[in-house]
């Protein structure tokens, strides 16, 4: 375990920071402070944190009073030294003696070095500060007289970088890089160092940190970053959130190549500018169409599809979309993976829509769309190729970050299980269904029929409750078509047969799941009572978000 002396000038907020957090295993053996009133002595007592006082005084020189310095600390083992606003200048008399020596200095050195950090950044008029963990150097002369560019100039372990806000003064950008910066990259410094990650060549004035690599990197994985430092701007500040009491913001990522929502041209100027759920919702229906080389269309409803289709022509694909549940796709948004043409147009506008998104519209299809003055016609430009690679999920005190679902599979992937093989129709109707799955969450079922959808449950707690609100909605809510003969798609294994009893009275043939249910077994031997086929695709298709 990795001991440290902490050495603070003050409040030591940083050390007690380091103190809670235990970063690595690490503890502290000691806390020493120049006056004995600072606040950080009281504080370090009520967490079992032994405490020395080493007083600067004027009589002593600088040497002097390392001394007395090493001297406190002569009775503590510890493997580590971390300052904070120790408001003092080491010699090579305390370096030389002690182990490595960090400090956390208020800017992205070699900017603003020095006293003032925060009000030399905010004279500069800079853009971006932050903070720098260092490794302390010795900045003095062989008198021990202080060498002012020797200061702050040891090696850097890492940085944490800020913006600089308009009407930000020294007192609010002094708490910002202290409670974002300082909290952040102290803490892992010394993690690193504790678990052996940190190696220092003063010689060459070098810092090496084998941890600050991808810490997944095998054949499968290119390896996530240890950490993610992005920077966005703000696009534009949103009516509210998700609910009228929530405050929001769009914040974009001018770096994207990929067809975004964010990005659209919003070709309507007269209606009103998207909403918060506008977005999320757009973005959902964007990404489900991409999955598609033949003409495709989707209607999507809190981020679920409401229908999905693929055909020969747009019109035809947006028809059998939307006749999945014309009921929930009012007040929907609209997402289509070819030019917008005018029979499409007229087909959308022929219940209220929210949103509709395209890479592209004809002069016809825009005078149709613009009928509608509150219906959001945004062009993406061309789709191109999915090029965004990770996907993440903020979490209070952090955030989830994970390779974005890029999976697609073909007839020849697939396992068949089952007594009975299925038709290349079903086949199809199989690998279609598995693409757009990947978009409902879950609990997800989806049933097909050739390349459309023709009942969708989504986000239920129990797989069995899903079939049936799939089979609920084919049912009561599809237009034209039901779930007689169709196949159903589930995005992880059936735990049970009962899913596939629940199908089998719903009137479906063909079934494709991921498997690798301790019940496989049974679940499979339901099948072949019930004359389906099944498929497995081996890997599984959750969204939870």
């Amino acid at each position: 375990m990795t001991r440290i002396a902490g050495m603070a000038g003050n409040r030591g907020r940083n050390l007690l920071n380091i103190a809670d957090r235990e970063p690595g295993g690490a503890e502290f053996a000691v806390i020493l402070a120049t006056d004995a009133d600072a606040p950080v002595l009281e504080a370090a007592a009520e967490r079992g944190i032994a405490t020395e006082v080493v007083p600067l005084a004027d009589e002593l020189s600088r040497r002097e009073h390392e001394e007395r310095v090493l001297e406190a600390l002569s009775g503590y083992e510890f493997d580590l030294v971390c300052l904070d606003g120790y408001m003092r200048i080491l010699s090579d008399t305390f370096l030389e003696a002690a182990p490595t020596t960090l400090n956390v200095h208020p800017a992205l050195l070699p900017a603003f070095p020095g006293m003032d950090a925060w009000g030399d950044a905010l004279e500069a008029g800079v853009s971006v500060t932050g903070c720098t963990v260092h490794v302390v150097t010795d900045a003095t002369d062989e008198d021990g007289a202080v060498v002012d560019e020797k200061v702050d100039a040891g090696p850097i372990v890492t940085q944490e970088p800020i913006p600089v806000y308009e009407g930000d003064d020294e007192e609010t950008l002094k708490d910002r890089v202290l409670y974002e910066c300082e909290f952040r990259a102290y803490p892992r410094a010394v993690k690193w160092f504790a678990e052996g990650a940190l190696d220092v060549d003063l010689e060459a004035g070098e810092v090496t940190v084998d941890a600050d690599v991808a810490g997944v990197d095998d054949a499968e994985h290119d390896g996530l970053p240890s950490r993610r430092v992005v920077s966005d701007d703000r696009a534009d500040t949103l009516r509210y959130g998700e609910n009228p009491h929530q405050d929001a913001a769009v914040y974009a990522d001018y770096t994207t190549d990929e067809a975004s929502v964010v990005h659209a041209d919003q070709l309507n100027e007269g209606a009103k500018a998207l909403s918060y759920n506008n977005y999320n919702d757009a973005d959902g229906a964007l990404n489900l169409i991409k999955e598609f080389d033949e003409p495709a269309a989707a209607v999507i409803k809190h981020t679920n599809p409401a229908g999905c289709a693929t055909a020969d022509s747009l019109s035809e694909a947006y028809e059998k979309a939307l006749s999945t549940d014309p009921m929930s796709a009012f007040g929907g948004i609209v997402a289509l993976n070819r030019e917008c043409d005018a029979a499409t147009a007229e087909q959308v506008i022929d219940s209220f829509k929210e949103v509709v998104v395209a890479p592209g519209y004809t002069d016809d299809a825009l005078e149709v769309l613009f009928e509608k003055d509150n219906l959001r016609v945004l062009d993406v430009g061309e789709l191109g190729e999915q090029t965004e690679r990770f996907t993440e999920k903020p979490l209070v005190g952090g955030r989830l970050v994970q390779e974005r679902d890029l999976q697609s599979i073909s007839a020849d992937d697939l396992e068949i299980v089952t007594e009975r093989e299925p038709t290349d129709e079903e086949l199809e109707s199989m690998v279609f269904a598995w693409q757009t799955l990947k978009h409902v969450k879950s609990n997800g079922i989806l049933f097909a029929t050739g390349t459309e959808t023709v009942g969708i449950g989504m986000g239920q707690v129990s797989r069995v409750d899903a079939v049936r609100l799939a089979a609920m909605k084919a049912d009561e809510h599809a237009e034209g078509k039901d779930a007689e003969g169709a196949i159903m798609a589930s995005d992880a294994f059936f735990p049970f047969p009962d899913g596939i009893e629940e199908a089998a009275e719903a009137g479906i043939d063909a079934v494709i799941q991921p498997g690798g249910s301790v019940n496989d077994e049974d679940v499979i031997e339901a099948a072949d009572e019930h004359g389906m086929a099944m498929a497995f695709t081996g890997q599984r298709s959750f969204r939870h978000d």
